[in-house]
Parts: C-alpha cells; structure tokens; sequence
C-alpha cells in the first residue's frame, strides 16, 4: 500500500507540473481538489520543497521541482505504457473531442478529420477551437482541448508532439493581374509587386522569413491576421501572396486566383500533432490521436 502511495503521489506531481493546476490535476486524476492539494502537501514534507507556488498563470514550479520532473515523468511513462495504459477504446457510443486548429487548419485539416471520424465513430461530436500560440499549452495540458494541430513549434516539455505532414510554400496572385500572367516569375519582377503577408502566430511565419531574406520587406504593403482573408484581397488587388502549396492550389479552384511557383526555395514547415504527455492522456486522446494521424498521413 505504501508503494502504491507512493506512486500516486509521483502521478500527483507530473500532473500538477504539466497543468499548473489543481483542478484540471485533480480532473484527469479523477479524484476531488483536496485529495490532489493533500497529496502536495505530503510531497512537499517528503522532498522539504515548496515545489509549486501560485502565479498569475497557475503553479509556478520550483527548481527542485523543474529538477525532477523529466525523470519521474519519463517513469510514470514506461509504468503506463508496461501496464497498458493506452487500452483499447470504445468508439462505439457517444464521445466528444475538442480540437484545436487555425484558420487554415479549418480549411486543410478539418474536412479529413471530419470524414475519418465520421467513419471509425459515427456517433462522436467535434468542437473545434482556434488555435492560439500563447496559451495552446495550457489549454492541452488543463484538458481544454484534447488535441491541437499547428505548424509553430510549442516548445515545451509539458506536450506530447508527433510531426503529421510537412507543408511547402507557392505564389498567389489575381488572375488578372497585369503583369504576372504565367509561369514563375523572376526574383526581378516580384521585387517590383507589391506583397500581402500574414502576421501573427496563428500562421506560418516562412513567408514573412523569405521576403525579408529576399529584401523584399519594405515591398510588403498590407498585413492581415488570417491566412482566410488572403484570396478575397488578391482576387481584387494586384498584390502578390505567398501561401501553404495545398491551400493555396484549393484556392484556385474556388476564387479567381492562380498559383505559381517561387524563384527561390523556402523551407516547408513541418504541422504536428499536439497532445498531453502519456501519464495524463486519456484512452479517448490516445484514440483521438491514432484518428489525426490516420487521417492525415497520405496527404499528397
């Protein structure tokens, strides 16, 4: 029974350290808010450390807590994954999953989400959140949201990331527009256009890297917040955009834009998964997750 104590308290402390909270520790625990703040308790007797204080963001850890958690993290880990943590889930009954995606996410991601969902789980419901950089972490680690898909990388030890797909990058211009009608044009000639780019954190920041590397950033002449504003403004202007290759060839289909390919190589972004880490993932997340790769590993 001690040893099992024992345990629970280290589960208790990978929780809290992941969701710097005692509400969303003690929900995915499943036990009550002063069952997890008593266990703090003890643990800070045992270890004679504060480990968390309060912060404006939740709990705030110590040093010595920043100092054991990876290993006891790693430990829970191989515990869950020997005992069968991840056991198989019934997708047969209702279940709800919240995901969080941009805006082009919405329009790239969400459709194969949907069908593949529709097909293993008929029964299940989706709410999908916007994806925000600052508080994406937060929001997987407190159970927000079970599973966020993003191109920006969420640097944190606190999250589980399993890369999907990676994403190149073309030009976008009105199909009337005077000057670039066909092919790809030059370096020479985008230096003349003018450019629209995507500002933010939402988004991929490639474009915005490439005009400046380019010499191109005193050529930028509007910015915008979302990747979905981009066609409505070139459709109608002379501006030049540079877009994620999938969207923008699914743009052209549907406005009156045509794409090309750039004089000069950008780096393709690589959009991942992301989830709580193993010892707080639910059966359901495990599930959920399998479904996002599925449906997103055979993207041309």
């Amino acid at each position: 029974m001690g040893a099992e104590f024992d345990l629970n308290l280290i589960r208790t402390f990978v929780l809290l350290y992941e969701t710097r909270s005692v509400t969303a520790a003690a929900d995915v625990l499943g036990v009550t808010q002063p069952t997890v703040s008593y266990g703090l308790g003890k643990l800070r007797r045992k270890l004679g450390d504060e480990l968390f204080v309060r912060g404006p963001g939740g709990l705030l850890p110590s040093s010595e807590a920043e100092r054991l958690y990876p290993p006891l993290r790693t430990a829970i880990e191989q515990l869950d994954v020997t005992i069968g943590a991840a056991k198989d889930f019934d997708a047969s009954g209702p279940i709800s999953f919240a995901l969080g995606l941009s805006d082009l996410g919405e329009v790239n991601v969400l459709p194969l989400v949907i069908a593949e969902l529709e097909a293993r789980a008929p029964a299940a419901t989706l709410q999908v959140h916007a994806f925000d950089v600052d508080t994406a972490v937060d929001q997987l680690t407190r159970g927000q949201v079970d599973a966020i898909v993003a191109s920006p990388l969420l640097d944190s030890t606190r999250v589980n990331r399993v890369p999907l797909f990676t994403e190149g990058y073309i030009g976008m211009v009105s199909n009337d527009h005077p000057r670039l009608r066909r092919g790809t044009p030059t370096d020479a000639e985008l230096r003349e256009e003018r450019h629209i780019v995507v500002d933010g954190t939402t988004g991929h920041t490639a474009p915005r890297q490439a005009l400046r590397t380019h010499g191109l950033e005193g050529r930028i002449a509007v910015r915008v917040t979302r990747f979905a504003t981009l066609p409505y403004v070139v459709q109608d202007s002379e501006l030049v955009a540079i877009v994620p290759q999938r969207i923008g060839r699914a743009l052209s289909r549907t406005h009156p834009v045509r794409t090309f390919e750039l004089p000069w190589p950008i780096e393709p972004a690589e959009v991942a998964a992301y989830t709580r880490r193993t010892p707080g993932r639910s059966p359901a997340q495990h599930w959920f997750l399998a479904v996002l790769r599925t449906a997103l590993q055979d993207l041309p």
